[in-house]
């Protein structure tokens, strides 16, 4: 009787957190608008963001990894999202849903922020007004690829400028 070897499989430790963080997401919604609605849809069990390992949707920012940001934000709420985004845990994602949220929409007036970019980092943006949940599920798959890539840095390693509110 020969004594076979036992499997061994080799990786870096890295790699391996990384893989963990790409299917264990955990979204916070911040829903103002019509996208968020959207965004019901897709955790719905029609479209079902859980073969993703999005489906933990947690509406504390410090149980959270993952911030969507789903429609129009205005100044008087650009502090209070500012306060969730450094409230989550590092490392923290954020998806900019719909065209509201990514660059004001139409609402091109005095209480409304052109682009929540101004205010926190994003790392991916959806189109559309509203976006349809299949553009969820695709954002949230290149987030994961986003994740699992060598290259990809966690956002902590970009510093938006910080904004100024006046009341």
């Amino acid at each position: 009787m020969g004594l076979n070897p036992l499997p061994y499989l080799t990786t870096r430790r890295d790699a391996v957190v990384a893989w963990g963080r790409k299917y264990s997401l955990w979204p916070l919604p911040f829903g103002t608008a019509c996208c968020a609605i959207e965004f019901m849809g897709a955790v719905s069990s029609v479209f079902d963001i859980a073969r993703f390992g999005a489906e933990l949707v947690r509406f504390s920012p410090r149980q959270s990894d993952l911030l969507i940001v789903a429609g129009t934000v205005t100044f008087k709420q650009a502090p209070i999202l500012k306060q969730i985004y450094d409230q989550m845990s590092d490392p923290k994602w954020v998806i900019s849903m719909g065209v509201c949220a990514s660059s004001g929409g139409f609402y091109d007036n005095y209480c409304t922020v052109q682009g929540i970019d101004s205010i926190i980092p994003v790392d991916v943006y959806i189109a559309g007004c509203p976006p349809r949940p299949e553009a969820i599920l695709e954002a949230v798959l290149k987030l994961q690829d986003k994740m699992q890539s060598p290259a990809g840095k966690p956002p902590a390693q970009f510093k938006a400028k910080e904004p100024t509110f006046d009341y």
